[in-house]
């Protein structure tokens, strides 16, 4: 059972965790339980933990996973066994009780087919996208959280030719890639005695000659660390924004890594985003389905 490590410390939502149709759980600091079943949220209104007990169990947790959680290091984030994501904010950052969101990995193994049988894209885009990640094109997902980013890097990265070495760089691991030569690399930024940044993880896997770069999310520094690898050399990369557009994702990579960019204008660095990113997938939800809404080819703005 892939749950097995934390099912004894949440035993008010054990069932929860091993329904196989629930893809979120959400414990409010109010102690209110929310799901998400089949794409819809619904609150579970007689579901509640023991006054104190969450907070407990969340400790224990912690201490399973050799991680600190108390008023000091409030904030968790674990990957369990199967892929799945455990987070968690206790007091005093959240009020009066904990927080604690466990996203369940569902999505392993599937396939373009299965996207497509699930509404998420045509054939059409489908046959675009794998020829371009195919082809070594550098591809930009953007989306809100919960549209299906990651899923669809999933995905699209099956395509990489199997000679190629891949390094993958996360925050916190979530992407699970079948490949033979891959190499993944896990910030996880509590866990570590000095701070490492996020792009000096990126830094020192470029160092390692990857052929494709996977970076499963760029929210600060490292966009321009991202830019620079994509400006000398490293084709074939893909990585996921948070972003309302296509168009949007663009900016948002352009505003972030102005923030490292001295001398430049924002104008600057978006021709270079435009430059470095060759197609843009925005992807969104809408009534419980996840879509591909634009397949932006950059160089086709630029004709």
């Amino acid at each position: 059972m892939s749950f097995e490590i934390i099912l004894p410390f949440l035993k008010p939502i054990r069932h929860l965790l091993e329904a196989t149709t629930v893809s979120e759980i959400m414990v409010n600091p109010d102690s209110s339980i929310w799901i998400e079943e089949g794409g819809e949220m619904q609150s579970l209104p007689g579901l509640r933990f023991e006054n104190g007990a969450l907070l407990t169990s969340l400790e224990v947790i912690a201490n399973r996973f050799g991680k600190k959680l108390d008023a000091d290091s409030p904030i968790m984030n674990v990957r369990l066994p199967d892929g799945s994501r455990l987070a968690a904010l206790i007091p005093p950052v959240v009020h009066p009780a904990p927080l604690l969101t466990i996203r369940k990995f569902t999505s392993r193994g599937f396939t373009m087919d299965d996207l497509i049988r699930r509404k998420m894209l045509t054939h059409e885009q489908g046959r675009i996208l794998a020829a371009s990640v195919a082809s070594g094109n550098n591809l930009l997902i953007s989306g809100g959280t919960g549209s299906g980013k990651t899923t669809l890097l999933n995905v699209l990265a099956s395509f990489i030719p199997d000679h190629e070495r891949i390094l993958v760089i996360e925050d916190t691991a979530e992407l699970h890639i079948f490949k033979s030569h891959i190499v993944s690399t896990e910030a996880q930024l509590d866990t570590h005695h000095s701070t490492i940044q996020f792009s000096d993880l990126l830094k020192a896997s470029l160092r390692h000659r990857p052929d494709r770069i996977i970076v499963g999310e760029i929210r600060g520094a490292e966009a321009r660390v991202f830019l620079d690898a994509l400006n000398t050399g490293h084709r074939g990369s893909l990585s996921t924004i948070h972003a309302n557009s296509a168009a949007d994702a663009l900016l948002r990579l352009s505003q972030l890594a102005l923030r490292n960019s001295a001398g430049s204008s924002l104008d600057d660095v978006r021709h270079e985003c435009q430059r470095s990113i060759d197609v843009v997938v925005h992807v969104a939800k809408h009534d419980g389905i996840r879509q591909v809404q634009e397949v932006f080819k950059t160089n086709d703005q630029q004709k």
